[in-house]
């Protein structure tokens, strides 16, 4: 049903127009009590693996990467359609519209999407609020939330620690984990920031501020691309183990197409996310959380990125395109 309308309805829509359409939908009927409980049982059953990440028991493996609910408004929502976990963002420390439109593309025929939307969001305050709401209720202390934080556009790279900081005090104290987004390719001179000597003085900061702001231990990763060579790979998880991070999210979108400016996600980048996932839990060793994500399209692409390290998975790509029932799918299959 749902691919019916997607060809017929969405896909003739621009994709940021249907995105937007999409996130007003399940937020509403994430905020219906009796509704949500109800689509949950249908979408995601009670069929899971427990996964014990963050101090948590997280209901299966696969979560929501960030970008779809940028301002932290559907967190409900998504986990009533079967996400394990939702990870909210990119957020910045100024709220900022973006870079110009259109910027999200459809790849039809990869079932990709190429987006180079510049982090719109209104703000990490804004969202620091709504998740402060979303823990105030028993219920939504239930959910498993992380937040993704990025540099102000506006802010030059020198200032960017100071930046970093003010997001990880506002989103820190209502989340489980915080993601420090250096390799987003939309924001220009961000990914300046993975080189080690620019990486290290962000991560403590955000460590510090996050701990500082929450008053108890917040895990933080660190978020890369998977254009990263495998020698700054290695660095990165050097660092990762230097600073004492929580771990790392593989990978961001990647620049290496031939479809204009932007980054691209979904099925072209599950080989690069599998060597680097593999790779970074070589260097790291068992402890250090992996979430991998990166062209997850199915369980056996689930699968392979389990055996190759990940302790967790995250989508958005396929999500879009397979609709409402796929998390759910999803997250049973590998329970089975």
């Amino acid at each position: 049903m749902y691919h019916l309308l997607f060809r017929t309805v969405f896909a003739r829509m621009d994709p940021e127009h249907a995105h937007h359409i999409g996130i007003a939908v399940i937020r509403l009927v994430g905020e219906v009590p009796g509704l949500r409980s109800l689509v949950h049982r249908v979408l995601a059953g009670r069929r899971v693996r427990q996964v014990r990440v963050f101090g948590r028991d997280v209901p299966g493996y696969l979560g929501v990467a960030a970008g779809f609910d940028k301002n932290a408004r559907a967190v409900r929502g998504l986990v009533m359609l079967g996400f394990s976990h939702v990870e909210v963002g990119t957020v910045t420390a100024q709220p900022q519209p973006g870079n110009e439109r259109p910027r999200l593309r459809r790849i039809m025929e990869s079932r990709a999407l190429v987006n180079r939307m510049g982090f719109n969001n209104r703000g990490a305050a804004a969202a620091g609020r709504r998740l402060a709401r979303l823990r105030s209720s028993r219920s939504g202390r239930g959910l498993v939330v992380g937040a993704n934080i990025g540099k102000t556009k506006v802010v030059p790279l020198a200032e960017a620690v100071g930046d970093y900081r003010a997001s990880a005090r506002e989103v820190a104290p209502w989340v489980d984990y915080v993601v420090v987004n250096v390799s987003s390719p939309n924001t220009p001179g961000l990914r300046d920031l993975q080189s080690v000597e620019h990486l290290r003085p962000v991560l403590v900061a955000v460590r510090e501020a996050a701990e500082e702001a929450a008053g108890r231990s917040v895990p933080v990763l660190v978020k890369i691309a998977p254009d990263l060579a495998d020698e700054d790979v290695d660095a990165v998880a050097d660092l990762v183990g230097e600073v004492g991070l929580a771990g790392v999210v593989a990978v961001n979108t990647t620049i290496d197409h031939d479809f204009g400016s932007g980054g691209l996600s979904g099925p072209p980048l599950l080989s690069r996310g599998l060597e680097v996932v593999r790779r970074l839990r070589a260097r790291l060793g068992p402890d250090p959380v992996i979430i991998g994500v990166g062209g997850i399209s199915s369980p056996d692409d689930g699968r392979a990125y389990l055996a190759a390290g990940a302790t967790l998975l995250q989508a958005y790509t396929a999500f879009i395109y397979e609709g409402p029932a796929w998390a759910g799918r999803f997250n049973r299959a590998l329970a089975s």
